[in-house]
């Protein structure tokens, strides 16, 4: 990983080492902007008297984690990475608790409520909030990664199942189809579907094989509703059996691979929900965007020996993949979306009740829930030195976590590291 470095008046430069980063922090040239992700800047040094060179952000969205990588784009070297959990399953749940509560207060034989009339409209683009959050954090990462560093490009994985794109208009239909990337999309979309496990045995990190339900000789058919993923000891044990007497004497894994078999892919539909609304946004950036499909983003990974990961992914998206990409020391960033506080005025029970109510402040003696701070306790039982989040309480006695362990600090003991931003991070 690289030190982002801004210049005096607050303009990106090339990021940096960290030992470099060190070495101007020791000597006085340089001060912490931000802990996460870590920047600094310099004090004696502007863009007029120093060249950037342009670096290009590479996006894999996905439902539950998105890998976002920068690049920089003459050399290949990957100077930063990320992966950005999101919080969609989350709010699906808070939303679903809040309208069951609301229904049952409904059925209640509580005081008439008239129905709301022609206010319920929605404007064009609406998203499920559990979708919007998903695009709303990668916006909001491209757009801190701006902030710091001087980019020029974006890359984006625009579509996980696609056909390759005709370029010869004499290509014969067989061409067509088995092109440069014949397999990988079909591969790909089987390795989502079926969790990187064979079908039948459940191995793992083994090489798997396309296997066909039904298979062909008794007039199965090459539809992704009848292909597996299967390791070779059980695409050889089965032959050309059909499902049903292959797996007689275990029922249960036969109706849970009957179903799967015929399932939507869950995950993948919130991404493809979401995808043509993220490329607008990027491109409402005035930068360049480049889209790619998932097939091309594992055939750049395999045909550079690169390990999948979701950051690494990231770094393979499109079709501006150096031939070379320097991999070698980057950790990335783990980014946990976390909320900024609910936004429920009042708490209730079990039966839909009111039992307490927020504070209108959410600050108190320069502090809010969620910050990252370092307390020295000088005295009492938990003298010492942490590092942890707070939770605030509106008097001198602040509820501080670290460590799996929680205790009371006093405010005077504190001092701040990183303000609350809705995230959690980790290395």
């Amino acid at each position: 990983m690289r030190t982002f470095v801004l210049d005096k008046n607050l303009k990106p430069l090339d990021p940096c080492y960290r030992a470099r980063a060190r070495e101007l922090l020791h000597k006085g040239r340089a001060k912490v902007f931000k802990r996460y992700p870590f920047t600094i800047v310099l004090q004696d040094r502007t863009v007029e008297e120093s060249t950037a060179h342009p670096h290009r952000i590479k996006i894999d969205p996905g439902s539950k984690t998105t890998g976002v990588a920068v690049v920089q784009e003459q050399t290949g070297r990957v100077t930063n990475a990320l992966e950005i959990s999101h919080r969609g399953e989350q709010i699906k749940g808070a939303l679903e608790s809040r309208r069951a509560l609301r229904r049952g207060r409904r059925n209640r034989k509580t005081r008439y409520r008239k129905p709301r009339f022609l206010n319920r409209t929605r404007k064009n683009g609406w998203l499920p909030p559990s979708l919007e959050s998903r695009i709303a954090h990668i916006e909001t990462w491209v757009r801190r990664i701006r902030k710091v560093c001087p980019v020029t490009a974006i890359s984006q994985e625009l579509v996980r199942l696609d056909l390759q794109q005709m370029q010869n208009p004499f290509i014969s239909p067989v061409e067509y189809q088995r092109g440069e990337l014949f397999g990988f999309e079909v591969k790909e979309y089987l390795l989502m579907k079926w969790g990187r496990k064979c079908a039948y045995c459940s191995v793992e990190n083994v090489p798997f094989e396309i296997e066909h339900i039904l298979a062909r000789s008794k007039g199965g058919s090459n539809r992704v509703s009848n292909l597996c993923l299967s390791c070779h000891s059980c695409n050889q044990a089965k032959g050309n059996k059909p499902i049903e007497e292959f797996l007689k004497k275990k029922p249960e894994l036969l109706n849970r691979v009957l179903v799967q078999a015929s399932s939507p892919l869950k995950d993948a539909t919130a991404v493809n929900a979401t995808r043509w609304e993220l490329y607008r946004r990027l491109q409402s950036t005035g930068l360049p965007v480049e889209v790619g499909t998932g097939g091309r983003t594992k055939f750049n990974r395999k045909t550079r020996g690169i390990e999948k990961y979701h950051w690494t992914d990231a770094t393979c998206v499109g079709e501006s993949t150096p031939e070379k990409l320097l991999l070698k020391g980057i950790k990335p960033l783990m980014v946990k979306a976390k909320g900024h506080g609910r936004r429920q005025r009042c708490g209730t029970d079990k039966f839909g009740f009111p039992i307490r109510h927020a504070p209108s402040q959410k600050f108190f003696m320069g502090f809010q829930t969620g910050d990252l701070v370092k307390a020295n306790v000088l005295v009492g039982k938990y003298a010492g030195t942490y590092t942890g989040r707070i939770a605030i309480r509106f008097k001198p006695s602040f509820k501080l976590t670290t460590g799996g362990k929680s205790f009371d600090v006093h405010p005077k003991y504190l001092k701040t590291i990183h303000k609350a931003d809705g995230y959690e991070y980790a290395f």
